[in-house]
C-alpha cells in the first residue's frame, strides 16, 4: 500500500462522517455556494445562502438581480464585490450559452466568469458524480506538509494527487483532507499529537528530528 493510500484509510477511519459543507438543493445552487466560497468558511456561506435560495432559487429568480443588489445579499462573505461581479455575468453566460443549464464538463464550466478549476472540479464531483479532485486551500497545506504532493499551485496538486489515487477515491479524499485541515491540520499551530497521520507526515518527521537536535 502506497503512502497515500495510507493516509487515505486512516483518515477515512478517522471521520466517518465527512462531505461536502455546503448546503444546496440544485447544480446552479452548489455553483453559487462554490463561487462564495473562496477564501470564506462553509458556516459563514451557508448563513447567507439559506435566505438567499428562498428568495431566489433558481436562475431566472437571479437575473432579476442587478450586481448592487447582489452585493447586498451576500456582503456579509469575504470579497463580496468581486464575488458578486463574477456572479452577475455568470449568470448571463449560463443562461446565454447553456440555455441556463449548468454544464457536465470542466472546459465549458472554467469558460463561466469567477469559475476556476477547483470550484468546476466542486461542481463536477458534487452535482453530476464526476470524477475530479478540488483543491482548496485546506487540501493544499495538507498534501504538502504529509508529503503527498510537490506541486506548487493548487491545479499541479490536484493532477498529482489524482495520479496516486483510484478515481473512485478522489471525491472522499478530498473532503478527508478538508475535514482534517479543519479540525487537526489547522494552518496555524497544527495538532500533530492529535493526528493518526503524524507517523507519515513529513512536516511532524522534521518537528521530532528539530527537538531531537535540540
Amino acid at each position: 500500500m502506497t503512502k497515500t493510500e495510507k493516509v487515505y484509510e486512516l483518515l477515512k477511519a478517522a471521520y466517518p462522517e465527512a462531505k461536502c459543507g455546503l448546503d444546496y438543493q440544485t447544480p446552479f445552487q452548489l455553483l453559487i455556494s462554490t463561487m462564495l466560497s473562496a477564501q470564506a468558511t462553509d458556516k459563514s456561506v451557508n448563513m447567507v445562502t439559506k435566505e438567499l435560495y428562498m428568495q431566489y432559487p433558481d436562475l431566472d429568480s437571479f437575473l432579476k438581480l442587478s450586481q448592487g443588489e447582489i452585493e447586498q445579499k451576500i456582503k456579509k462573505i469575504g470579497l463580496y464585490k468581486n464575488k458578486a461581479k463574477n456572479i452577475y455575468n455568470m449568470l448571463r453566460d449560463l443562461k446565454a450559452k447553456y440555455n441556463g443549464e449548468v454544464p457536465k464538463n470542466m472546459e465549458d464550466l472554467m469558460s463561466l466568469p469567477g469559475v476556476g478549476r477547483k470550484t468546476a472540479s466542486v461542481v463536477l464531483v458534487e452535482a453530476f458524480n464526476i470524477p475530479a479532485f478540488p483543491v482548496d486551500t485546506h487540501v493544499f497545506r495538507i498534501t504538502k506538509r504529509i508529503g503527498l504532493a510537490k506541486g506548487d499551485t493548487a491545479d499541479k496538486v490536484s493532477d498529482e494527487m489524482m495520479k496516486k489515487l483510484p478515481k473512485y477515491k478522489w471525491h472522499l479524499m478530498h473532503h478527508l483532507l478538508i475535514t482534517h485541515g479543519r479540525t487537526t491540520c489547522i494552518a496555524q499551530s497544527p495538532k500533530c499529537n492529535a493526528c493518526n497521520v503524524n507517523e507519515l507526515c513529513n512536516y511532524h518527521k522534521k518537528g521530532k528530528k528539530a527537538k531531537n537536535q535540540s
